[in-house]
């Protein structure tokens, strides 16, 4: 007993190093960590610690490795860009983590807040559904899947006898399946709140058993409906397709072929295959060498990854979604001017405008998961609208 004691105060005494080691930094947000995976419902202090440790708090939820490579996608620096605005005030006030602005492949503009740092992985929420979309393109190019006018059923077989019968590859794509969902990120009993504590009853994953039990409210292809659900089926498809995990097809076709610096993670379900909806962990670096990637055609070294004419219907509106000058592409939100953007939940992006050669990566904490409707998005489009005017008058 005596040598058991001995041993616990050592322990004890080594832990006290180490909390008193870590920084002040790092004690406040290990002290205002969640403690329960219900993100929608975190407080603010929550999120700001969460955010960026989501893929190290295993005992909320899983996650597996998106591999890099040792070949890096280089980033140079260039000239600072010259903006008509407060940057400091403006970071502080849209709660940004970190923005990442390249142009012409190049670092015009980098800055970091809420005591984030470049090297550290924040969330990326729904931007993460762009990236599964842009794995469909590399399944089909590799002969996994074989057209999008496939009937989903074909791919997840589990479906068969649902609403999800008649519904195509390309209507899962851009969300106009016709089956009903409720995406309200303030209600807890709507389908993006429940689904994931689903627990399947008849041998289907969690996820498949949920959305099969869904009714159909529209016929598809006539009604631009946003579904979590349904992307989070877009990857069980291409898992499915190609007999890999989405982390490992990732990894295979773009995080290590392309050159990004880190590896990332990718959450899981309770099932163990990725909630490909959501929550890739990244450095914003890497977020925006992603937004490079689709400037750059969705290619390595030149060769494209995804088929000839993917890249223009996926990041061209396909579908209204009843915004003036915007619209829906494959799991792409899209501007008329020909812009495009990957978007997640409380103030996380990726704005992509081929005209300018420009990517902007954003990583923010907003007070709600859609910030101040009325302001935290109309402040960051007015953000994007200075840096492309700071680009403009380089002439």
């Amino acid at each position: 007993m005596k040598r058991l004691g001995i041993g616990a105060g050592i322990f004890v005494a080594i832990l006290a190093v180490i909390w008193l080691m870590i920084g002040s930094d790092w004690r406040r947000l290990i002290l205002a960590a969640p403690s329960d995976a219900n993100v929608l419902f975190w407080t603010q202090n929550q999120r700001d610690a969460g955010f960026r440790m989501l893929d190290r708090v295993s005992f909320l939820i899983d996650a597996r490795d998106i591999h890099a490579s040792d070949t890096l996608k280089e980033l140079p620096e260039g000239s600072p860009l010259s903006l008509d605005l407060d940057l400091d005030a403006y970071l502080q006030d849209n709660r940004h983590s970190a923005i990442v602005v390249l142009h012409d492949g190049k670092i015009r503009l980098e800055s970091y807040g809420l005591g984030f740092k470049e090297t550290g992985r924040w969330t990326s929420f729904s931007v993460a559904k762009s990236l599964t979309s842009t794995l469909v393109g590399a399944a089909i190019i590799d002969g996994h899947i074989e057209s999008l006018a496939d009937p989903v059923s074909k791919y997840i077989p589990d479906l068969a006898g649902s609403a999800y019968d008649d519904v195509t590859v390309e209507q899962l794509l851009t969300m106009s399946s016709g089956v009903r969902w409720i995406e309200d990120y303030d209600d807890p009993s709507s389908d993006v709140a429940l689904f994931n504590d689903h627990v399947s009853e008849d041998g289907s994953s969690n996820l498949v058993s949920y959305m099969k039990a869904l009714p159909r409210a529209h016929p598809p292809g006539t009604v631009w409906n946003y579904s979590t659900g349904e992307t989070n089926l877009i990857g069980i498809l291409v898992s499915e397709a190609t007999g890999e995990t989405l982390s490992d097809y990732l990894s295979e076709k773009i995080w290590g072929p392309y050159g990004m610096e880190q590896d990332a993670t990718w959450l899981l379900n309770d099932d163990g295959t990725e909630i490909s909806g959501c929550c890739i962990q990244a450095t914003t670096r890497d977020f925006a060498r992603f937004g490079q990637f689709m400037l750059e055609g969705a290619a390595v070294d030149g060769q494209s990854l995804v088929p000839g004419g993917w890249l223009d219907r996926a990041t061209t509106k396909q579908i209204g979604i009843g915004v003036p000058g915007q619209g829906y592409g494959f799991q792409w939100w899209t501007y008329d001017d020909g812009a495009y953007a990957a978007d997640g939940i409380f103030g996380q992006g990726i704005f992509i405008d081929p005209t300018r050669n420009l990517v902007i990566a954003t990583n923010s904490s907003w007070s709600s998961a859609m910030g101040d409707v009325d302001r935290s998005h109309a402040k960051r489009e007015e953000f994007f609208q200075a840096v492309q005017a700071a680009v403009d008058a380089e002439g």
